[in-house]
């Protein structure tokens, strides 16, 4: 098995989801490269996507589609001006073209050579999508793929469309084997362990600065979430909340810039209470912009996006872990707990509900949280592992398919859980601990291989279909 690099798990992202937005924008450009490899854009006459499954079930609410087409489109979820997303979608179904890899227009209209076909799945994945370019000379390439969670892509084959996974030094597919190579490097510390394994991708400067980088594109998303009102995109009408929060926590408190604010934030009254409620603005701040397509750091997913972000910023605020050596190990330790997650259970909320979604980003925040506070290898694991068994069984069950109800709140409460896991652990024996790592992460496969479909990203059962919510 190859080991994944922990910058593959908490990355910059799009909202408002991870499967089923980045998963098919990467699926998208994936497709343009094959394209290129074995013929031309310019040989190109159509091009045709299908989405099936849960892809398609709950594509509108996820802004599927829209992936779809901007990937094809040429664009980069990473560098586009997201204020522009509705103005180009706009002129691709006004003008019935689109500009394929940026370098050829088209005939393209949506409902014909792109379409959401909720009647089939396909069998290797829930989250399947079929891509086929037409010639000119009327030959055709058809390629398949699967969005398995975390904006990876897998082909029917399936072998990983990503070429990020390599052979570590030390290589830690379960948590046994974290303690493993802890205790015969004599290492007290696990992101100490994962300094060495990253060197496999890059120098330990380069992880360092990239794990900063991933701290400025947090602050950078909270900050925007807590000064946008109003009502998020969708048709729920869902208002904002952070800002509300925000403006309340701080009375007449003013800023200029988001350092300005951080201030503030550190400078406010500090209670319990008032602590908490700021670890559900950041949540919430986070998860909103998610909403509305905005720039997130997926970790590991979108419609997880909000817990590790409120943690993080709750230990730079709220504890004495204030210093940049402090987020990077946290970054690090988190980014492999989701690792364990991926390589042994999942992390798509189509293949395992919302457990496999905020229950792993908070078993991730956790120990990340718990390294920082000092934690030893067995409570980091301890605390990931107690956020984790509080999660099992946590259903995906969207409102219309889109990442508002109950997905922004749950990260709030994913945020909370890991901070009470982390303070349980950090006052725990893990050598009397009862429950491993390893064991509640085959357990959450277990359970998500049992859980209905209708509970998994499908918008066929739960919340979705109890809660009735009128038209627009």
């Amino acid at each position: 098995m190859e080991s994944i690099s922990v910058f593959e798990i908490i990355k910059v992202g799009i909202g408002p989801s991870s499967s089923h937005t980045m998963g098919p924008w990467n699926a998208a450009s994936a497709f343009i490269r094959i394209i290129k490899r074995e013929r031309s854009i310019a040989e190109v006459k159509e091009v045709f996507l299908e989405f099936f499954g849960s892809l398609a079930k709950t594509g509108i609410g996820h802004g599927t589609d829209i992936a779809g087409m901007l990937g094809l489109n040429g664009e980069d979820f990473r560098t586009i001006d997201t204020t522009k997303i509705d103005e180009k979608i706009e002129t691709i179904k006004n003008t019935q073209t689109i500009n394929l890899g940026g370098e050829k227009e088209i005939h393209f209209v949506y409902g014909h050579h792109l379409v959401l076909n909720m009647q089939k799945s396909l069998e290797y994945h829930p989250n399947g999508m079929i891509f086929r370019a037409v010639f000119e000379d009327g030959t055709e390439l058809e390629q398949d793929f699967y969005s398995v969670g975390g904006g990876f892509i897998m082909s029917q084959e399936k072998k990983s469309i990503d070429k990020h996974c390599v052979r570590t030094l030390y290589p830690c597919h379960k948590s046994s084997d974290i303690v493993r190579y802890c205790e015969k490097l004599g290492l007290s510390r696990i992101s100490d362990l994962i300094f060495m394994n990253e060197e496999s991708w890059r120098s330990r400067e380069e992880t360092r600065a990239e794990a900063l980088y991933i701290w400025q594109q947090i602050k950078e998303c909270i900050y925007k979430g807590v000064n946008k009102e109003g009502v998020l995109p969708g048709g729920l009408n869902v208002s904002r909340r952070a800002a509300g929060i925000n403006r309340k926590l701080l009375g007449d408190k003013i800023y200029r810039n988001k350092e300005e604010w951080f201030r503030q934030v550190v400078e406010a009254e500090e209670n319990f209470t008032n602590i908490n409620k700021w670890i559900s603005c950041f949540a919430l701040a986070v998860n909103e912009e998610n909403a509305s397509f905005g720039r997130i750091i997926t970790a590991p997913t979108n419609g997880a996006s909000g817990v590790i972000p409120a943690v993080l910023m709750y230990a730079q605020a709220f504890t004495d872990c204030t210093n940049e050596e402090d987020i990077v190990r946290f970054l690090l330790v988190a980014g492999e707990i989701g690792t364990l997650f991926k390589k042994n259970a999942t992390i798509s909320a189509a293949m395992g509900g919302c457990q496999a979604e905020v229950g792993v980003s908070s078993a991730m925040a956790a120990a990340g949280l718990t390294e920082i506070l000092g934690g030893s290898v067995g409570q980091v694991l301890m605390a990931a592992e107690i956020a984790m068994e509080h999660h099992l069984g946590l259903t995906c069950d969207p409102i219309r398919g889109l990442v508002q109800i109950p997905c922004i709140e749950r990260n709030t409460m994913g945020a909370i859980k890991a901070i009470t896991a982390a303070n349980i652990a950090l006052e725990s024996d893990p050598a009397k601990a009862k429950v491993t790592l390893d064991e509640v992460i085959q357990t959450m496969w277990e359970t998500a291989l049992s859980m209905n479909d209708r509970f998994k990203e499908t918008s066929e059962g739960g919340l979705a279909i109890a809660v009735n919510v009128p038209e627009c």
